[in-house]
């Protein structure tokens, strides 16, 4: 087995999703960290860009469709994780408002309402409550979405 062919490359993609995933989720069931509206966002982008990797290697074909569908998943969760690493810099005072529960906004709001207020972050998004090496959970993110929107691109772009 080649580990440089297109296949092989997204299936480490999607193991590699699959762990952020499961590390996210073990933070919040084993250790208690609940998440905030845009950790959740990118566990969705990290749900999303490790589907794209997993058909795509089971695929087989159409690699340039499924790198474009994953590098958007990346994108957009780099935006994400970067939208949550620039809330943690700002004052206390210059904070967003804390959002309700996301049970009641789902009860109460349209979706396209909910997506904007999740996005737009809240208190709960600015507060660093673990870190590995000196980096935040979001920093990790961003450094994780980088990493498959290269991949995305090597795949897109290479040859053959």
């Amino acid at each position: 087995m080649n580990l440089a062919s297109p296949r092989s490359l997204f299936f480490l993609a999607f193991l590699a999703c699959a762990a952020m995933l499961g590390t996210g989720f073990y933070l919040q069931y084993m250790i208690g960290l609940e998440p905030c509206p845009l950790c959740i966002l990118q566990r969705i982008f990290f749900a999303g860009a490790g589907l794209f990797s997993l058909i795509a290697a089971l695929h087989g074909r159409g690699r340039r469709v499924y790198s474009i569908l994953v590098l958007l998943c990346s994108l957009g969760g780099a935006g994400t994780a970067g939208r949550q690493i620039w809330l943690q810099t700002l004052p206390p005072d210059q904070l967003p408002s804390c959002l309700p529960p996301l049970d009641y906004m789902m009860e109460t709001m349209p979706y396209a309402k909910i997506i904007w207020t999740m996005f737009h972050g809240s208190a709960d998004c600015a507060e660093v409550t673990w870190t590995l090496l000196g980096l935040s959970i979001p920093e990790w993110s961003l450094l994780a979405f980088v990493g498959f929107a290269l991949l995305a691109l090597f795949q897109l772009l290479r040859r053959g």
